[in-house]
């Protein structure tokens, strides 16, 4: 039996770094994908034309290679998320959910670096209330390459992994679809590098049992 899911990325790029084996697998058992992007690059940020085009054709690229059903932009200017954001993202997040009603929901973490992935993190939770939002059985946070290990080493920021998919078989696609977002890549030591992605997942396969894993921290279980 086919479920809706929603993956939410502060940025184009999170969303594979952090689960996408998991949404190749939710798209190969036949899963009706959403996907919320929370910010966007915008020419008067600086950026060029033919870096905001490529941008939208790299966006849908990678919907179109995940069979994603809809893509909500939400188009706030990268790296300028703030509490006051709140405000207006909540209800916008809310409004989705209600009209797509998915029942597992895959969230940025909350303490990583980048503070747009700690906004999106308050927005997203703010959300996911059974009375706001009943069709919500599932909440897991994932981990952003790059982001999540240079969050601050305080105890109440640790990302603690307790929910492992196995993405074996999926791997080479989520390398590649990780590639699609060149200027967003690098190589080794560079966090964002192929090598570094595979040895997470590696490792987060040899703790669950299996060759590749992505790893989660969950949120919310209701079984009903």
């Amino acid at each position: 039996m086919s479920v809706k899911v929603t993956v939410v990325s502060a940025h184009p790029d999170d969303e594979i770094l952090g689960c996408g084996g998991v949404l190749v697998k939710h798209r190969e058992a036949g899963d009706e994908i959403g996907w919320i992007i929370a910010t966007n690059i915008h020419k008067h940020q600086g950026y060029s034309d033919e870096e905001v085009n490529k941008r939208q054709t790299e966006i849908d690229f990678v919907s179109n290679q995940l069979g994603v059903k809809e893509v909500f932009k939400l188009d706030y200017p990268t790296a300028a998320l703030s509490d006051e954001t709140l405000i207006k993202m909540i209800p916008q997040i809310g409004e989705i959910f209600n009209k797509f009603k998915p029942e597992i929901i895959y969230i940025p973490n909350k303490s990583d670096a980048h503070s747009d992935h700690l906004i999106t993190f308050k927005s997203v939770v703010a959300c996911t209330k059974s009375f706001r939002c009943p069709s919500v059985k599932r909440v897991l946070m994932y981990e952003c390459i790059s982001e999540t290990e240079f969050g601050a080493a305080l105890s109440e920021n640790i990302f603690v992994p307790n929910y492992f998919v196995d993405i074996s078989k999926f791997m080479n696609e989520k390398i590649a679809l990780t590639q699609v977002y060149k200027s967003e890549m690098g190589k080794h030591p560079f966090p964002r590098s192929i090598d570094n992605i595979k040895a997470l997942a590696h490792f987060r396969g040899a703790i669950a049992g299996v060759q590749y894993a992505e790893a989660f921290q969950l949120l919310k279980y209701i079984d009903k």
